[in-house]
Parts: structure tokens; C-alpha cells; sequence
């Protein structure tokens, strides 16, 4: 009988099954697996709405990425870094969980599609400003409110500048003519959805990641990465495409043993 070198075995074995495991993940040869499925390298991702939420691919250290994508869907399945690409939330009005712990939150203004600054345009000479708040027919950005006498938000009891700061439009504004920055948009959002944004600060609505630990640091998402402020009116969350059920575990044939959970609890049959 022939001899192997059993080093070299072992290596054979785990070549194949680092190889295996990278086109799994995404990190294989460009092109085709051998089930047909694409094995180009993924770049980037989303987390919780597409093109608005954007995180790029990148290692912490070898072999340890900071996000793990879905390629089925594109989003993010976990989080190997949950504070990649943070920065301190910043003062809150209003005293909660985040005045108690390092709270980060990940900046809104380079997710903005027009934030160039906005006030290179909107410097009241290459555009003049507005003389008041009235709602008026817009001809630019239409194509993120196609049409501004019909904002999809507020159902006709607010515009765009009860929100955007009309002298500077690279903030938001409050009630009294304060700046918001574009990076904590919760200030802005709880001037009217007060008791959304007590359960926001409370833990009850909205994501958190980060330590388990009281006052350890944690990652809060904030409202605009997960609502779309232009359509939230008609559309509280663009719809997502569902990841594939998880696969059987050997041996088992069905999961018809699923329909029957809760059952003694009044729950399915």
C-alpha cells in the first residue's frame, strides 16, 4: 500500500476547505462557482436601506472582516467590528441610556446622495433664500419628492422647511430656529413623534449594537437608516429582500414539527 505523507494530507484538507469557505463567503476566485452561483469578491453592503446605509468590505485584521454581506440579499448578516466607521453621538437634550455610556452612531451626512455641502448651491446667491415656509412647486430634486406640494410626510401639515434649516441647509432645524445636525436627525424626528422617540431612548424602538453591559459602549441606529423622512408617509421601510431559510440538519427530512411550536400555548396548530 502506497504511503501519504500525512503532512501533507492535512494540508490538502485544509486547503479545500479554506477554499470552500472563502466562496462561500465571498471571497473566492472571480467568476462562477461550480454551482453557478457568482463568487466575485463582494465590495460592499447595506444594513438597513440600500444606498442609504452603505458599508464598505474591509479586514480588521487577516481573515476577520468588518461586516459579513449576504450576497442573496446584499445587506449585512453580523457585525465584526460593530463600531467601524463611528463617531460619538454628541450631546442629547434629554437625559437616557446614552448619557451613561460611550454612545456612537454611524455619520448620516456621507450617506446623503446631494451633501456636498448643500450650501454651495443654497448660499442665497447661486440660490436666493426663501422669503418664508410656504410650500411651493420645486424644480430641483425631484427625484427625491417628484413633487413638493404632495410631500409624503406630515399628511399636508408640514414642508420642507419645517425641517430643513432655510438660511443653512447643510442642518436641520427645531422649533425655535436651533441647527440639527444631519448626523443626529433623532432631535429633529422627536419634535413630533414624541412618544416614537422616548421608546427610541428607552430601547424600546430602533437597534442597538455593541457590549451587553450597562453604560458599555454601544452603537445606536438612528431614524433615517432604517425610514425613508420623503416617503415615510406612505412607506415606513423600504421592503427587504428575506435571506433563504437555514438549511435542514442531516438526517432530517422536513420541518413539518415547526407547524406544531405554541401549540400547547395557544398558539398554531
Amino acid at each position: 500500500m502506497k504511503k501519504i505523507d500525512i503532512t501533507t494530507a492535512v494540508f490538502v484538507v485544509l486547503f479545500t476547505a479554506s477554499a470552500a469557505l472563502a466562496a462561500e463567503e465571498g471571497h473566492g476566485a472571480h467568476g462562477l462557482g461550480t454551482s453557478g452561483e457568482d463568487t466575485t469578491p463582494l465590495t460592499e453592503c447595506f444594513e438597513s436601506r440600500e444606498k442609504y446605509t452603505t458599508v464598505e468590505i474591509t479586514e480588521i485584521e487577516p481573515g476577520w472582516p468588518n461586516v459579513k454581506c449576504s450576497r442573496r440579499t446584499g445587506g449585512v448578516l453580523w457585525w465584526g467590528d460593530p463600531f467601524y466607521g463611528t463617531e460619538p453621538m454628541g450631546e442629547m437634550p434629554i437625559e437616557a441610556d446614552y448619557s451613561h455610556e460611550e454612545a456612537v452612531v454611524r455619520p448620516r451626512t456621507e450617506k446623503l446622495q446631494y451633501f456636498m455641502p448643500c450650501s454651495v448651491c443654497h448660499n442665497g446667491e447661486t440660490v436666493p433664500f426663501p422669503k418664508d415656509k410656504k410650500p411651493r412647486l420645486l424644480q430641483m430634486h425631484q427625484d427625491i419628492v417628484p413633487n413638493s406640494l404632495e410631500l409624503k410626510h406630515g399628511r399636508g401639515a408640514i414642508w420642507c422647511l419645517d425641517c430643513h434649516n432655510a438660511k443653512n441647509r447643510d442642518t436641520l432645524v427645531d422649533h425655535f430656529g436651533g441647527e440639527i445636525s444631519f448626523n443626529q436627525p433623532q432631535r429633529l424626528c422627536g419634535k413630533c413623534h414624541g412618544e416614537v422617540y422616548k421608546d427610541w431612548r428607552d430601547g424600546i424602538h430602533g437597534k442597538r449594537i455593541g457590549m451587553w453591559v450597562k453604560g458599555g459602549k454601544k452603537r445606536w441606529w438612528v431614524c433615517t437608516e432604517c425610514h425613508n423622512p420623503h416617503t415615510v408617509q406612505t412607506r415606513r421601510f423600504d421592503r427587504l429582500r428575506p435571506e433563504p431559510a437555514p438549511a435542514l440538519p442531516k438526517g432530517m427530512k422536513n420541518a413539518d414539527h415547526e407547524r406544531h411550536h405554541g401549540g400547547g400555548h395557544g398558539g398554531g396548530h
